[in-house]
């Protein structure tokens, strides 16, 4: 099991290990979407669902200083990751979360910072544009970790970031149509 997320860990945010933003469309007015309400609140096989076979778990909790938190269980690439998303911003339209993230390689455990952002926005008054953006920075226990395995930053992030991209292109669509589901049931 991996220490690191326990003890301080310098996030390096000048190092841009991956981005990655995908659109898609909800079929439902911007006043029935609760982006915060659908993220905070969901199901285990929702979840899966909405990246098969990459989504394993997500589940729910606090952190020690009571923000709600989103713990998610996915594959990225050759990567475990356990993110442990707090909630920087939890609103009906958009959801800003942060997590130090846990990654089981090939090679071993690392960790890795990932900032998750959720927004929609009315188009007209029955459809939204959902964005949904994944951001990632390396850790000093990251870059530790690719020193220790003979991979460069830059070999790093671009296998990160095609993985990262071809991740968020298949689950952006699905969340969109899970959180149209959810605000459709709502009446």
């Amino acid at each position: 099991m991996n220490t690191t997320t326990a003890q301080a860990t310098t996030v390096l945010t000048h190092l841009l290990l991956s981005h990655s933003t995908e659109t898609a469309v909800i079929k439902a007015p911007a006043d029935k979407i609760d982006i915060a309400g659908w993220l905070l609140n969901l199901p285990d096989a929702e979840y899966q669902r909405c990246a098969p076979p990459d989504h394993k778990a997500a589940g729910r909790t606090t952190s020690a200083d009571g923000r709600p938190m989103s713990i998610n269980v996915e594959m990225i690439g050759t990567g475990l990751v356990i993110q442990h998303y707090v909630a920087e911003t939890a609103e009906k339209l958009h959801c800003h979360m942060n997590s130090l993230s846990d990654v089981y390689t090939p090679q071993g455990w690392t960790t890795v910072n990932v900032v998750w952002d959720l927004q929609a926005e009315a188009i007209d008054e029955n459809t939204c544009r959902y964005t949904n953006s994944v951001t990632s920075y390396p850790t000093e226990a990251f870059m530790d970790f690719i020193t220790a395995h003979g991979q460069s930053f830059e070999e790093a992030s671009a296998v990160r970031q095609e993985a990262s991209g071809d991740h968020n292109r298949r689950e952006t669509p699905q969340f969109a149509a899970s959180i149209e589901r959810k605000a459709l049931a709502q009446g």
